[in-house]
């Protein structure tokens, strides 16, 4: 890996363009090094996990009002909406994709200088290839960069402190990963990378106070800009250059000013793609940090006798995590029974207080409203708060994936004073935990999450699909994208009709 650094330039600068990071982004995007068999195995799995969500996300509103809009632009020749039948246009296919991946917070993640969801990647790249009639290899070569770039871009970049949110790195990743999927040459990626990146910064209210659906859309909505801005790119359209560099440019004005700068470490010339194998997936459908505070409740439960004898709980922990979703957010909202599932997905004292009273953590049960206005749960929860632990943050930042900690020390006093104290660094399903991830679990977590939505012969197909991948032929990813049964979509919500088919 090589590291460039990253920082503000003036206008008048002699800053040629072949150190712009958009262009050594698209460097590393056109260089056509083979994809190795480990990070094309790990992209098959990544495909199994969004398949998996998307179909326990099938019936939720968010998904239900995306597919409805993706359905009123069909296409002859398009791409493929999850769960139903026919194709549709590109972009809006990607966005109602991107809105079923995300809704549920249950896919891949990764953390480091910036939090991100490679796995936002996939429905637009999936969605252009089925369009374009590509075969599997390509779609593998694609997201390998998709993930890179994404991922790289959070290693050195830094957005959530200047209150930026993720997506920003989301867009130049697909339209990376576009780039390296359909071959375009370097000044092309180079253009859509920079449109692509100027069109999708947007501010972290969307994660703060009462978080609303748009959480799930937004990622979605990067992924139709970003694949509209390579369509403009291959047109020969320029993009605002350099973007990230420029003295009125994203660093200067959005992220740490003209005296800032970011080390951001990229693949040199002929190095494979391997960032994917960095992220990791969720078992639990909640926001990362709390995946091992999940498992370390589970845990501590059989250490306590009756929980009404809890006193307080103090969850030790990352600032990350202690002001994202901790009481140093300051978000009372994070405290409120009749908070929407998005906020309480991002309340580690809730979710802490529910999986220690379970013993288990489920998509829906867990934030049922009837779940979070029981009063033993709003007193237990009430009970827990969450301070910064310098170790913590360090772990959370270390490069060292020995080091690496995402999870919380748990100290909880009972009414006798007596102290039960526990932590735990990783979740059980990360790739170092005790029961890590592998075909096998993804595969399960597909069949345990699609099970009463796709007919079993249609999930065979599509695994079969996702087996084969990096022998599919053109024009046969449209397997890519399972059908839900007809009796279930039946069930969905009734939208309000909006402009678009009416």
């Amino acid at each position: 890996m090589l590291t460039h650094t990253v920082r503000a330039r003036r206008s008048s600068e002699d800053f040629p363009r072949a150190e712009h990071l958009a262009a050594k982004i698209a460097a590393v995007a056109a260089d056509p090094v083979a994809v190795e068999p480990a990070t094309a195995e790990m992209v098959a799995n990544r495909i199994i996990d969004n398949a998996a969500v998307s179909a326990a996300a099938v019936l939720r509103r968010p998904v239900t009002v995306a597919r409805r809009q993706a359905l009123a632009h069909p296409a002859r020749r398009g791409a493929r909406v999850f769960g139903v039948d026919g194709t549709y246009s590109t972009e809006w296919a990607a966005w109602a994709n991107g809105v079923a991946a995300r809704e549920l917070d249950y896919h891949d993640t990764f953390l480091a200088a910036e939090y991100s969801h490679p796995g936002d990647n996939i429905p637009p790249l999936v969605a252009v290839a089925q369009q374009l009639g590509l075969p599997g290899a390509d779609l593998i070569r694609g997201l390998a960069t998709a993930y890179e770039i994404q991922i790289d871009l959070a290693r050195g970049i830094c957005l959530h402190e200047h209150k930026i949110d993720h997506v920003a790195h989301l867009g130049p990743s697909v339209a990376a990963g576009i780039g390296t999927m359909l071959r375009l040459d370097t000044e092309t990626i180079y253009q859509a990378v920079g449109q692509a990146l100027h069109l999708t910064t947007s501010t972290r209210q969307s994660r703060k106070g009462l978080i609303s659906s748009w959480k799930a859309f937004a990622p979605a909505h990067a992924s139709k800009v970003a694949i509209e801005a390579v369509d403009r790119a291959m047109r020969g359209e320029g993009a605002p250059a350099p973007i990230w560099e420029g003295e009125d440019g994203v660093i200067a004005w959005l992220l740490g000013g003209p005296g800032r700068e970011y080390r951001v470490p990229l693949p040199a010339a002929g190095e494979p793609k391997r960032a994917i194998l960095d992220s990791y997936t969720k078992e639990h459908s909640a926001e990362y940090q709390s995946q091992a505070p999940i498992d370390l409740a589970r845990r501590l439960r059989e250490r306590i006798g009756g929980l009404d004898e809890i006193a307080s709980i103090v969850l030790h922990t990352s600032h990350h995590t202690h002001v994202v979703i901790g009481t140093g957010s300051g978000d009372p909202q994070k405290f409120d029974p009749d908070a929407s599932r998005e906020t309480l997905d991002h309340s580690l004292p809730y979710i802490f207080a529910v999986a220690l009273q379970d013993g288990s953590w489920h998509h829906e049960r867990s934030y049922a409203p009837e779940r979070a206005h029981r009063p033993d749960t709003v007193a237990l929860w009430r009970k827990v708060s969450t301070v910064e632990d310098p170790e913590w943050t360090r772990r959370y930042h270390s490069t060292d994936p020995a080091e690496q900690g995402y999870g919380a020390r748990a100290e909880i006093t009972l009414k006798s004073g007596e102290m039960i104290v526990d932590e735990l660094a990783v979740a059980d399903a990360h790739p170092l935990g005790a029961r890590p991830f592998r075909r096998p679990e993804y595969v399960a977590k597909f069949t345990r999450l699609a099970g009463d939505v796709v007919e079993p012969a249609e999930r065979e197909r599509f695994l079969a699909a996702v087996e084969a991948l990096p022998d599919l032929p053109p024009g046969d990813l449209d397997a890519l994208t399972p059908q839900a049964d007809p009796r279930v979509l039946q069930r969905a919500p009734v939208i309000a009709p909006g402009i678009f088919g009416r």
